[in-house]
Parts: C-alpha cells; sequence; structure tokens
C-alpha cells in the first residue's frame, strides 16, 4: 500500500512552500489509495511548541487535508535510541568532540584551497585513551554516521530522474549533538522505516539528505534494527520536486511567511490554494479546479518540471474568483449577509472575486443606495419607467420592452439610466435577477425618487 509524509517541525506557521508538500504527498497517497501520516517531527524541544502544533493541524483541516494517521517523533525516543546503539554496535557511528568554531575554520581553510567543505573525519584518528580523556575532561562527544566511500548512492528519482552521490564527496552527518538531542537524518529514516513510508516526496534542498538516508536506511537493515517491520527489505522511492519562486524569479522572503492566517485574511478559498498548488511546477493547465477527486485523478509526478515553479499572487486572485462563481448556496449559506437568499447569490455571485464582497452587493437590494442626478432627457425617461413598471414573472424584461417601443432607446441609453436609478451603479449583477429580490414597491419608489434628482 501506498504510504507519504508529511513531517513539519512545529517551530512555526505553515508557508506556502509547506503547505504544497502537504498537498502533493496527500494527492499521491489518495490516488493510490492509501495512507497519509502526519509526522510531527518535535525533537527540538528549545523550539518546538504546542502552539504550532495546534496551527498545523488547524491550518491543514481548513485545507481539506486530512490524515490517517498522527505520529510525534517525542513520544518515539526509545525507538532512535534503539537505532542508535544498533549503529554503533555495527561500527557506523562515531563520536567527535569538535566545537562549532573549530569546524567553521576548517571549513574556511578547505574552502581556501578549492576543496569541498566537508569534515575531515579527524575524530576518526583518535585513540580510545584520547576519547576516553576527553570524556574524563566532561567534553560531551556529538556523533556522526560513517558514510561508506565504497557505495556509490544511486536512486531514480520520481521527478528528477536517475541520481548518482559519491559518499566521499559528502560529509558524515552529525546525527545527534552534545546534549543528547537528535537532528534530522537518523529519526526521519527510523520513522520511514517504522511507518512503512513508501514514498519520499519532498523539495530539491533534500536532495543531498536524501542520498545521506539512503546508506542511512541500508545501515539500519543490515544491522536488523528494521528485520521487524514489513519494509526491512525495501527504501521509499524519492521524489524532489522544484522549489517555489516568487514572481518575480527569485526565493521571496514574502513566499517564507505567506500562510493559511494570510489567505484567510485576503478572503482566499481553500480550493483556489488547493486548485493553484496542485499543478503548480507541473506541465498541467492551472485552473479554476474546485473538484478534488479530479485534481487527485490528474496528478502525475512525470508532469514536473525542474525549472523552479513561480508562486504568482496574481493567479491565485484569479483562481480564487474562479472558484467563488462556482460555489453553491449551501456550501457558503453561513458566511453570508443576514436576508441573502439561493436567488440572491446566483444573482451577485458572478461579480464576487472573494465572498466577503457579497454584503457590498447585497446593499443593492436592501439599500440605501446613492443615485446620480440626471440630466432633464433621462429624468423624463426613468419617469416613464416608473410608470410602465409591471411587475410579472420577469419585470426586468417586460418593463425594457416597454421603455424601447415608448421611447425608441435602445443599447445603452436604454439600460444605464435604469441601472443607476436602480441601484446606484453603473455595472454590477444582471438585472433580470436582481430586480425581482428588490421588489416592485421599492424599485418604483426608486425610479420615482431618481426622476426628481436634478442634474
Amino acid at each position: 500500500m501506498i504510504t507519504t509524509r508529511f513531517a513539519p517541525s512545529p517551530t512555526g506557521r505553515l508557508h506556502v512552500g509547506n503547505i504544497r508538500t502537504a498537498l502533493h504527498n496527500w494527492m499521491l497517497a489518495r490516488q493510490g489509495g492509501g495512507r497519509f501520516i502526519l509526522r510531527i517531527d518535535d525533537t527540538d524541544a528549545a523550539r518546538s511548541k504546542e502552539e504550532y502544533v495546534d496551527a498545523i493541524r488547524a491550518d491543514l483541516a481548513w485545507l481539506g487535508i486530512d490524515w490517517d494517521l498522527e505520529e510525534r517523533q517525542s513520544a518515539r525516543l526509545d525507538r532512535y535510541e534503539a537505532a542508535f546503539a544498533a549503529l554503533r554496535n555495527t561500527g557506523r557511528l562515531y563520536p567527535c568532540f569538535e566545537t562549532a568554531q573549530e569546524l567553521e575554520v576548517r571549513r574556511k581553510i578547505a574552502l581556501g584551497r578549492g576543496l569541498p567543505p566537508i569534515y575531515d573525519r579527524a575524530s576518526l584518528k583518535l585513540t580510545d585513551v584520547e576519547i576516553a580523556s576527553k570524556q574524563a575532561e566532561g567534553i560531551a562527544p556529538h556523533w556522526r554516521f560513517k558514510l561508506n566511500h565504497d557505495e556509490p548512492i544511486m536512486w531514480d528519482d520520481g521527478i528528477r530522474g536517475p541520481q548518482k552521490f559519491d559518499a566521499a564527496q559528502l560529509s558524515d552527518p552529525v546525527i545527534r549533538r552534545a546534549d543528547g538531542s537528535w537532528l534530522y537524518m537518523m529519526p526521519s529514516a527510523v520513522d520511514d522505516i517504522d511507518m512503512d513510508v513508501t514514498q519520499v516526496l519532498r523539495g530539491e534542498d533534500h536532495v543531498s539528505n536524501t542520498a545521506v538516508q539512503i546508506q542511512i536506511f541500508t545501515a539500519l537493515h543490515a544491522a536488523g534494527f528494521a528485520a521487524q517491520t514489513s519494509a526491512a527489505n525495501a527504501l521509499p522511492s524519492f521524489a524532489h520536486e522544484a522549489l517555489l519562486v516568487g514572481r518575480e524569479g527569485k526565493l521571496s522572503k514574502r513566499l517564507g511567511s505567506l500562510g493559511c492566517d494570510a489567505f484567510r485574511e485576503r478572503g482566499i478559498e481553500p480550493e483556489a490554494i488547493i486548485a493553484l498548488l496542485a499543478r503548480l511546477g507541473t506541465s498541467q493547465p492551472i485552473e479554476p479546479i474546485a473538484d478534488r477527486e479530479a485534481l487527485v485523478a490528474s496528478f502525475d509526478l512525470s508532469t514536473f518540471g525542474r525549472a523552479p515553479a513561480k508562486f504568482d499572487e496574481e493567479d491565485l486572485e484569479r483562481l480564487n474568483a474562479g472558484i467563488v462563481h462556482q460555489l453553491s448556496y449551501e456550501a457558503i449559506a453561513d458566511r453570508l449577509p443576514a436576508g441573502m437568499d439561493a436567488d440572491g447569490w446566483h444573482a451577485i455571485r458572478p461579480n464576487l472575486a472573494h465572498i466577503g464582497e457579497a454584503a457590498d452587493w447585497w446593499r443593492l437590494v436592501t439599500g440605501p443606495i446613492d443615485v446620480p442626478a440626471f440630466n432633464e432627457d433621462d429624468r423624463a425617461f426613468i419617469g416613464i419607467a416608473a410608470q410602465s413598471l409591471v411587475w410579472g414573472s420577469n419585470p426586468w424584461a417586460d418593463l425594457t420592452l416597454a421603455l424601447k417601443a415608448a421611447t425608441q432607446r435602445k443599447g445603452r441609453g436604454l439600460f444605464l439610466p435604469l441601472r443607476q436609478a436602480l441601484t446606484g451603479m453603473d455595472h454590477g449583477p444582471d438585472m433580470g435577477e436582481l430586480l425581482p429580490l428588490i421588489g416592485e414597491e421599492e424599485a418604483r419608489a426608486r425610479l420615482m425618487r431618481a426622476a426628481a434628482l436634478q442634474g
């Protein structure tokens, strides 16, 4: 069974890039009838906050991204200890005692010599006596995973195609800090094994992490750590999608802060966000598709490109208007102004870019309205309209036909003064739908008031 996961760290709010990753993993799972796991990567106790965990859940729920299982890394520390012991027993972990300052100096020296700034494995040369001496001094080590330089790292990426890394060109990753806390690399691999994750879909900034984690997966399997799981003999499939950039074609700080709160404040519908992010970075057309099943059915990693995916807020606004125009009255009735019924929603819906604008358009029905002053000819014409108004099944059509015959007016000269007199505006909802909502008595009163206004 296909199993995917979204693994945010609760150190802040979700932003648009996180949302896109979550959505694509959710779509991949739903398309295959599989599982989507929400995994809270909260091993960083100092920065992780429960309020962010709650916010992550709330944002995903608002977007309609549901999960089949939730896991917390903070509840799985015993598994990481077991994996640590297994890797240490097989010689794949080693203690290191350099300070951050010492490592930075070495990195600069390597760069100055034109060498890759990777760890030089100096701690591997320490003898048992030297290690014991440092520990006796109270110096706690951090721990690195020893990459196998003789083992080429290869995988067929679902988006980038065949990938190959030389392990000797990568730093042995730190997997545990001197204070005993865990870094990302090993716990993530342990979780993927234990949770039978079959597909890892994430940003291209994780490509080198994947190279390292493939060796961690292999080492855990070799150590017998994963023998009890159904995934014991398999690695997940990996795919890395291009990162989001702004409209200007470069990474934007705004994209790192643009999240669900900002979307809600602007009146953006979750369906619009989903429609945009579902296909952003692919060769498929971005359209205001509210049917999630259709989006899921069309999801295809082979359509993803290697070029950066451009997030354009104007596209989001365009999609939002298109989505709003599709929403049924039943879906949003509780968000509409008091008194607006299904006929009212149907009348004003084509004029909306955001549902929050409904109240402004509904005032054309409920009033009061500000009517412009008309010239003498238009006032006379509107006076005839007040007298000609007959209330039947289609009062607007009846009125305009009668006026056309009586005054010989047509086109803009016929329709614009009537719209202005009845709504106070030059444009707006279809008058054939709007006039019955205004009602006969109020419509006649508005026409009579407008006929009396002198320019």
